[in-house]
C-alpha cells in the first residue's frame, strides 16, 4: 500500500509523526534542483523551456507544501507536476505556422545596400568609437546611441552643457579623420 502524498484540508490538523527530511521549501529546492532540472530537460527540447517548466512545477509544489503529508515523496510529487504541466503546455500550444503553396518573398534591402556592408560599417564605427577617450566615448554614446539631449547627457555625466557640446564636437572631428571609416565615405 502506498502512502498518500497530499492530504485533504480535513486532515491538515492531524499532527505529523515523522521527521521531515527537508525543514523548508527553500532547503528542498537547494538540495534537489539539479536532479529536477535534469528531469525537466528530458521533457523539453530547449534548456530555457526546461527552467521555466521547473519553476512552474516548483510554484505548484510551494502552493501545496503544507498539504504534502510525506515529504519523503516530494521528488515524485514534483515530477508529476512537471509531467502534468508539460502536458498542459503541449495541449495549449498554438500553431503559428501555416502551410502555403508559395513562399513569401523577403523584403529587399533599402536602397540596394548589402547587409554585409552595413555590418562592416557598423563594426568599423564601433572600432573608431572605442579609440576615443573614455569621456568623449561616453558622451557620443549617450548623445547618438542612447539619443539623449545635450542637457540630459550633461546631467547624466555631471558636467555642463557646454562641456558636452565641445567634447562631442572634438569626438566627431576625430571620427571624421579616422582611417577605418574612410572607406565608407
Amino acid at each position: 500500500m502506498t502512502t498518500p502524498v497530499c492530504t485533504r484540508a480535513s486532515n491538515a490538523a492531524a499532527p505529523r509523526a515523522q521527521t521531515l527530511p527537508y525543514p523548508s521549501f527553500s532547503s528542498y529546492v537547494r538540495a534537489r534542483q539539479p536532479v529536477l532540472l535534469r528531469t525537466a530537460r528530458s521533457l523539453t527540447a530547449n534548456p530555457c523551456d526546461a527552467e521555466d517548466l521547473l519553476q512552474t512545477a516548483l510554484t505548484k509544489t510551494y502552493v501545496a507544501w503544507e498539504r504534502i503529508e510525506d515529504h519523503r515523496a516530494l521528488d515524485g510529487y514534483v515530477r508529476r507536476a512537471l509531467v502534468n504541466t508539460r502536458t498542459s503546455q503541449w495541449r495549449k500550444r498554438k500553431v503559428d505556422e501555416f502551410a502555403t503553396d508559395e513562399l513569401p518573398e523577403p523584403e529587399p534591402c533599402p536602397s540596394g545596400s548589402d547587409p554585409a556592408e552595413q555590418q562592416a560599417l557598423h563594426d568599423a564605427m564601433w572600432r573608431a568609437i572605442m579609440k576615443l577617450p573614455a569621456r568623449q566615448r561616453a558622451m557620443v554614446v549617450l548623445r547618438y546611441y542612447e539619443d539623449l539631449s545635450e542637457a540630459q547627457t550633461a546631467e547624466v555625466l555631471g558636467v555642463s552643457v557646454g562641456t558636452v557640446k565641445s567634447a562631442v564636437s572634438r569626438a566627431l572631428g576625430k571620427l571624421r579623420e579616422d582611417p577605418g571609416l574612410a572607406l565608407s565615405r
